[in-house]
């Protein structure tokens, strides 16, 4: 029979999280990047071939994007926010840390805890990265190539979002005044 249980943390609760974070970066200061991502792929790997319980198995599926955009090239995450990712990943690729990983059950809850922290912090650059390879893999579509294979840079995804904008921007515009009624215009460029 299954249980459910609703864990509500406090600011003081959320603050140990908060330590326990940096304290871990501390650790990991002169740790290489790759080393770091090494480590959150291992516990990400560790996760999938053990048994954890599906509030953890749901949360860990972020821990991916999270990996995936600090190695992504094309994405060139920009070098503060990349700091910030990898600092997660540190906290969470740590085997001892607040509750040791191989705790039956438990041992992942920590994490799971952390990514939700990590989540709500990074979602900007979440969804940033999940827009970039959302276009990037119609970008490779269109061209008919595979979406690994295509060199496309975040550069590029911007120019082709502001392009977008403009787009829709002009077709509103146009939309409003389909209707045949007289509106009155401000600006008139002729």
């Amino acid at each position: 029979m299954p249980m459910d249980i609703n864990i509500q943390l406090s600011d003081d609760d959320l603050q140990f999280f908060v330590k326990g974070m940096h304290d871990v970066q501390a650790s990991v200061k002169d740790e290489s990047a790759d080393t770091i991502i090494a480590a959150a792929q291992k516990l990400l790997d560790e996760t999938r071939s053990a048994h954890v319980p599906p509030f953890i198995a749901e949360r860990i599926g972020s821990v991916e994007s999270m990996i995936a955009m600090s190695r992504d090239v094309g994405f060139n995450l920009p070098a503060d926010d990349r700091k910030r990712v990898l600092a997660a990943l540190a906290y969470l690729a740590d085997p001892n840390d607040a509750i040791p990983d191989n705790v039956p059950v438990l041992g992942f809850l920590d994490d799971a805890i952390m990514i939700e922290l990590c989540r709500q912090d990074l979602r900007f650059e979440i969804e940033a990265y999940d827009d970039f390879c959302a276009w990037r893999a119609d970008e490779a579509r269109a061209r008919g190539i595979d979406p690994e294979k295509l060199m496309a840079q975040r550069a590029d995804w911007a120019d082709a979002r502001a392009a977008e904008a403009i787009t829709l921007m002009r077709r509103r515009r146009k939309e409003s005044y389909a209707s045949g009624a007289w509106k009155p215009t401000l600006f008139k460029v002729s």
